[in-house]
């Protein structure tokens, strides 16, 4: 394994430092102070920006607009994106489209996949199942109707981000025969209804009701193994979300210490708010190391033109990807507890964003699984494949 990023991924990085430093982490009303969403719609200010700067077209291939990158970039890029929060759907409609490109059939990839790197075609994935703690796959069932190839959905999926404002949702779902597979769902298809629902961080989900969907068979990706590895892009994806947070959590803290004074000297200087920053310091590492082991794993799958792992490790790709969510889950809730307790009742004023960065970093620590989910399945896995 190898941490030093090639010169594409870092070229991904400052363009994504060029859009994102523009965008205010308090850009919308507080959560807070809002009954409702904080907004209707997703940044679009922000989202043609990104757009125009190529980065929601980094994954694709070029024959379809894009500049062919790994997931690597991609995190190199939320990772930026965390540090504002940034209100896009970037990691959704990136994800969505690469799974499109790597399962679907030409025609379906060439519908979707221009439009999606350009930025006019949203997509987003519904990812959290019925309740949120069963498996999402299961809350959908799918069926074949006819001999025209045409599958009928019916199910509903809850607190699917960016619903409102997306084009197509790709929803797994769960065959009579026990397979799996991802549907992409247009959202105004008949049959589909939205009920509104509202995120911590004060951002609006939907619950996707799907009642007898029709759709075609060129529209559902079937390939065995499919929203396995989509769930571990979103995964990997939310960790560097939450490892940007984190950053930006404590340079904030950091910044707030060294200039805040107590009995005539700074807070950075005693010796218990350096400590404590100093762990906090310690999680972000720990959660930027995971983070690239379990990106790289996936990008060397990913990659793969036979669609097998690639990667060598002494688990499977599922093993890295648990270990940095369990990381980046309990790291970014380190961080900002500390944040708040080293600001004093100065964190809370809703006029300050520390509190919106505490908001996002709660939804981001449970979104697709909580540390402890994912330290159950860690366990299956070292159960199922002895170290030697």
């Amino acid at each position: 394994m190898d941490f030093t990023f090639t010169e594409e991924q870092q070229a991904a990085a400052e363009a994504a430092k060029a859009v994102f430093s523009s965008a205010p982490p308090d850009g919308v009303p507080s959560p807070a102070l809002t009954p409702g969403a904080v907004a209707d719609d997703l940044d679009r200010r922000l989202w043609g920006k990104a757009a125009d700067a190529d980065l929601l077209s980094l994954l694709l291939d070029p024959r379809y607009g894009g500049a062919g990158l790994d997931p690597i970039a991609l995190c190199l890029v939320l990772r930026e994106a965390g540090r504002v929060l940034a209100r896009v759907p970037l990691l959704e409609s990136t994800a969505a489209a690469l799974a499109v490109q790597r399962y679907g059939g030409e025609e379906l990839r060439s519908a979707v996949l221009p439009g999606a790197g350009r930025g006019e075609l949203v997509l987003t994935v519904a990812p959290h199942g019925r309740t949120g703690h069963d498996a999402a796959e299961l809350a959908v069932q799918a069926r074949q109707d006819g001999d025209d190839g045409a599958w009928v959905l019916d199910g509903a999926q809850t607190a699917v981000p960016w619903a409102h404002s997306a084009d197509r949702v790709l929803v797994p779902a769960h065959t009579g025969a026990g397979r799996t597979l991802l549907a992409l769902v247009p959202r105004d298809l008949t049959g589909v209804t939205l009920a509104p629902q509202i995120s911590t961080s004060g951002e609006r989900l939907a619950e996707i009701r799907l009642d007898a969907v029709r759709l075609d068979g060129s529209e559902v990706l079937t390939a065995d193994g499919a929203w396995e590895w989509l769930r571990h892009l979103l995964t990997t994806g939310t960790c560097a979300l939450a490892l940007g947070l984190g950053e930006a959590v404590l340079a904030v803290t950091s910044s707030y210490t060294g200039k805040r004074e107590q009995f005539g000297f700074p807070l950075a200087t005693f010796q218990a708010v350096a400590v404590q920053a100093a762990d906090r310091y310690i999680d972000l590492r720990a959660m930027e190391a995971t983070l690239w082991q379990a990106a790289w794993r996936l990008a060397m799958e990913t990659m793969d033109p036979d669609g097998a792992p690639a990667a060598p490790g002494a688990l499977p790709i599922a093993g890295d990807v648990a270990v940095a969510k369990i990381w980046a889950a309990e790291g970014v809730r380190r961080v900002v507890q500390t944040a708040q307790h080293l600001h004093g009742g100065f964190g809370a004023a809703t006029d300050y964003p520390l509190h919106r960065y505490h908001a996002w970093a709660k939804q981001l620590e449970l979104s697709l699984g909580p540390a402890a989910a994912h330290e159950e399945a860690l366990g299956d896995l070292l159960a199922a494949h002895p170290l030697g």
